[in-house]
């Protein structure tokens, strides 16, 4: 039987390219990868919970989406389930980072409903590093681990309970998986926090394998938590795995890499000190006039890319090089052809307009005639559709992220 991954956006090229249904729906779909019988982790695709319940209490349970670029009216990209492990560190799959890397554009988001649109009393926080475990084999989803550190602690939410010497999972153990991914029921779509019951099946070093019991994890659900309780406390659940593959049907069989097995990979991350303070980043209003060498020096998050020869310039993803002025909640706040960025997730200027750096340098003269209908966005000025806007906008970013710059190439250009 094929295995399915549990990510929601990712095309290799020796996978399947997921259907144009499926990413309307901002269900990452599946692919398909070739299996190693040699590797002990079967090789699989993204996954949610089927045959599950909603999950309120497990608010330590995440989803990893594509950063917003736009303000009213974006859906999020789903791309995986995650688990919060400390105030400011997600545990979550490697491959959910296949599409954009481990320098892309990623946010976390908190709360029971992201789907259709983020419910009440949800929220979303900013991923300000990503680091993939340095075993990771993408064939096999053997180590299928990274750490994301986030902008902002979670400090009124309990992270999961890491395993300790004696927690380990057995064959017939309970099990509790949590993610936001597909049900197999078109009555209850993906983007909601869900939770099923699993039986261990199978158990290795790295890694141990379980069936229905009657739920099973699917399509999306994939860097989620699965918990099972402490010896001698059946009460108290620790984070024995993260969901990151099984059978394409989500029926009768998940994979979860072993957190135990991870404990050189987390600890060094968890107990890394603070970041030195960044410097003073460049004003908003003035990203055309002034270059940069690092991220470090980009406001609110923002990237520098170089593009060709040109100096290099901060910018948001999926949008091209421009300044950022009014506080707005929406483009038509922004003139004709007016774009509404987001810069961070939350707050008074959250939204700001934005003017590409083209229309702010080289003003259009009389008669040159309708100006250039892609504005300052990827793919169209305005209102746009939705997801087709933030998915290839993104990618156009995917395709330019070799010219990033980063302190070891502070005065290089980089060839794509």
């Amino acid at each position: 039987m094929g295995k399915r991954s549990t990510t929601s956006v990712r095309v290799p090229k020796r996978c399947r390219l997921p259907g144009v249904v499926a990413l309307a729906a901002l269900l990452p779909s599946a692919c398909l990868p070739v299996s190693d019988p040699a590797d002990p982790v079967p090789p699989g695709r993204a996954q949610a919970i089927v045959q599950g319940s909603d999950a309120p209490g497990d608010t330590a349970a995440v989803a990893l989406v594509a950063r917003r670029t736009r303000c009213g009216g974006e859906p999020p990209v789903l791309l995986c389930s995650g688990a919060l492990i400390a105030p400011d560190v997600v545990l979550t799959a490697a491959h959910c980072l296949a599409v954009f890397g481990q320098e892309g554009p990623y946010e976390v988001f908190l709360g029971q409903t992201l789907l259709p649109e983020p419910g009440a009393g949800g929220r979303f926080v900013r991923v300000t590093q990503v680091v993939a475990h340095p075993g990771y084999v993408p064939a096999t989803h053997a180590y299928d681990a990274a750490l994301l550190r986030l902008a902002t602690p979670v400090n009124d939410v309990p992270p999961f309970r890491l395993p300790g010497p004696t927690d380990a999972p057995g064959v017939g153990s309970p099990v509790r998986a949590v993610g936001y991914g597909d049900t197999k029921d078109a009555a209850r779509p993906s983007g909601q926090r869900r939770q099923g019951q699993l039986q261990v099946t199978g158990v290795a070093p790295g890694s141990f394998q379980a069936g229905p019991a009657p739920g099973m994890s699917c399509v999306g659900d994939s860097g989620g938590p699965v918990l099972g309780a402490t010896e001698g406390d059946p009460g108290t659940e620790v984070l024995w795995g993260l969901t990151v593959s099984g059978d394409v049907a989500c029926r009768s069989e998940a994979v979860q890499v072993r957190v135990d097995a991870l404990e050189d990979f987390l600890r060094p991350f968890l107990e890394a000190p603070p970041p030195p303070a960044a410097p003073t980043p460049l004003p908003l209003d003035a990203l055309c006039q002034e270059a940069c060498a690092t991220d470090a020096e980009c406001p609110a998050g923002l990237l520098c890319v170089a593009a060709g020869d040109a100096p290099a310039r901060c910018l948001l993803p999926a949008l091209q090089a421009g300044s950022f002025g009014a506080a707005c909640s929406e483009d038509a706040a922004c003139g004709a052809q007016g774009v509404c960025a987001r810069l961070e997730v939350e707050g008074d200027a959250a939204c700001r307009c934005f003017t590409p750096c083209e229309a702010a340098v080289d003003p259009p003269n009389p008669g040159d005639g309708p100006p250039d209908t892609g504005g300052g966005c990827a793919l169209a000025p305005g209102p746009v559709d939705g997801m087709w806007a933030v998915l290839l906008g993104l990618l156009r970013w995917v395709g330019r992220q070799p010219h990033r710059r980063s302190s070891r190439c502070r005065s290089r250009n980089h060839s794509a």
